[in-house]
């Protein structure tokens, strides 16, 4: 059963790929979401959301890779499966790796992710993986240790047959690629956080000046969109952090709570600038990310926009 899944799964993707190339109009756009969370559980409406907008892989946060203070490299905040895979949907395992690691790397830390990867892949029935994503805002001090993870990475991982993708951050378009099969452009948190006077989350002003670098860029790309908001808390000029719920965070008298989403208009401005610059970048739209609280705060003929051409 689970092997002529797969083999359906791959049948329908090959003839829809044929009848758009037949005719010669371009592929359809791969519709993907970010699943950014420590447990993997969908509700009615998570899974309503992935049928009508025909989603076709969930990018999946597995785990971190984080430093300890006494200076270890290890794993942490591994996702907990409740929900099964969903059915025609693609699962990319992705790993969220702090700068910091890459100031003392280890030798052997892309046999670790690569083996735990594979080791949460059988014992949660996770089928069909052909690809996994590492996200990581490296930095030009920390960018040889991380390539050279990363290319380790991409070598074990093709003798699975496995591709690997990468973040790209918006500063590192005018860096060299990293040494992987694909990167997914993150367009949202163009901006600093604790600037009160911007939309942190994304605004066309702040990507503009990126995008002559973006028409250039030698590695094949997908992009990821925001669909969240947040509550940002400040104490007069300092900024306190985010308001998860309505009392993770104490807020005093004087204090100021800033809410910040991202109108329609401006993602599919950017997208616009995307398509303009980097006509392909737009194959694929990631949406970050299919939490409820975003499904709940979004109407559904914005995601249908965003996905369109």
């Amino acid at each position: 059963m689970l092997f002529r899944r797969i083999y359906m799964m791959g049948m329908v993707a090959t003839l829809l790929l044929l009848a758009s190339c037949g005719d010669g109009q371009k592929a359809p756009v791969v519709r993907s979401v970010y699943f950014w969370s420590t447990t993997f559980e969908l509700d009615s409406a998570q899974m309503d959301f992935i049928r009508s907008n025909d989603i076709r892989k969930i990018y999946l946060r597995y785990f971190d890779v984080v430093t300890t203070p006494q200076g270890e490299v290890l794993p942490n905040a591994t996702v907990q499966f409740v929900t099964p895979q969903p059915d025609s949907v693609e699962i990319v395992p992705t790993v969220f790796i702090t700068n910091e690691c890459m100031t003392h790397i280890p030798d052997d830390l892309a046999d670790k992710i690569l083996s735990r990867i594979l080791q949460m892949n059988e014992t949660r029935d996770i089928f069909g993986v052909r690809e996994i994503q590492i996200d990581c805002d490296w930095s030009g001090r920390t960018r040889t240790a991380y390539f050279d993870m990363l290319e380790q990475l991409t070598e074990k991982a093709k003798a699975k047959g496995i591709d690997i993708s990468t973040t790209i951050r918006l500063h590192q378009l005018s860096q060299t690629p990293p040494p992987v099969n694909r990167g997914v452009l993150m367009m949202y948190n163009t901006s600093d956080i604790k600037d009160k006077e911007h939309n942190p989350i994304l605004d066309i002003k702040d990507v503009q000046p990126y995008m002559k670098h973006l028409k250039s860029y030698k590695l094949p790309l997908g992009t990821a969109y925001p669909m969240f908001y947040w509550d940002l808390l400040f104490r007069g000029e300092h900024f306190v952090g985010i308001m998860h719920s309505d009392d993770d965070l104490p807020v005093i008298p004087g204090d100021t709570i800033i809410h910040r989403d991202v109108p329609l208009d401006m993602v599919l401005q950017v997208k616009q600038l995307v398509d303009k610059h980097h006509p392909h970048a737009n194959d694929e739209i990631i949406l970050f990310d299919i939490s409820k609280q975003n499904i709940n705060n979004n109407k559904n003929q914005h995601y249908e926009k965003i996905y369109n051409y």
